[in-house]
């Protein structure tokens, strides 16, 4: 085979990266082909790991980059402040592909399921990200020093139990932010009072699924008129 040519696996390798790269342009992050290897790195360690250890459901490499890579980039441009916490982070989604496209933030990963957080941490060193903390913790026992200014989470709990759960994490001008799949109507009414939401609607390319964001903040006080 000349030099000139390509093997079938070199092929859908680039095929790949050109996915990831222009997939991740449509949510408004630019990712470098350095970039989409490590981010490739990190599904190549999941299966890997999760040869082992039950950690995702989801084995295709190609769905992986949509359902892992893609939906959580999916909520980069919503970030707010420099520190953020993801919570119930699982296999290290949504943090670990935000972490590596914003080197200039701090992400704390929050997980209760020691093995999951086992994995999270070993992707983290072998991706070089040192934008990233671990905690094995159910978030409710947490009581950091100050409070994050994002607060994210990805099929973590419905949005009242998900407010009530972070509380600890948040402040006054706390944003979080919940990672969700159709329009939940019955949980939006169920939020207490004192928050304020906002639903925006996701494309994420490759991914034939309803998907949205929830913004959550707490609500101004009204002034005098």
């Amino acid at each position: 085979m000349s030099s000139s040519q390509s093997t079938p696996g070199a092929l859908d390798a680039q095929r790949t990266i050109h996915t990831l790269i222009h997939g991740a342009a449509g949510l408004g992050v630019a990712l470098t082909e350095h970039d989409a290897l490590r981010l490739l790195q990190l599904l190549e360690e999941l299966a890997r790991w999760n040869r082992r250890f039950n950690l995702t459901a989801i084995t295709d490499q190609a769905d992986m980059v949509t359902h892992h890579l893609l939906d959580s980039l999916a909520a980069h441009r919503f970030l707010h402040g420099g520190r953020i916490a993801d919570v119930g982070t699982g296999a290290g989604f949504p943090g670990l592909p935000l972490a590596l496209a914003n080197p200039e933030r701090r992400f704390t990963l929050i997980d209760s399921n020691g093995k999951k957080i086992r994995f999270v941490s070993h992707a983290a060193h072998a991706l070089g990200l040192v934008n990233v903390e671990t905690l094995q913790a159910r978030v409710e026992s947490l009581r950091p020093d100050q409070p994050f200014d994002t607060v994210i989470a990805r099929a973590f709990a419905a949005l009242p139990e998900l407010v009530a759960a972070v509380a600890p994490l948040c402040g006054p001008a706390t944003r979080i932010l919940a990672l969700k799949g159709k329009w939940p109507k019955a949980e939006l009414d169920g939020l207490p009072a004192g928050w304020q939401a906002e639903t925006i609607a996701l494309e994420v390319p490759g991914l034939a699924a309803d998907r949205c964001l929830i913004v959550l903040s707490a609500a101004r006080p009204s002034g005098p008129h």
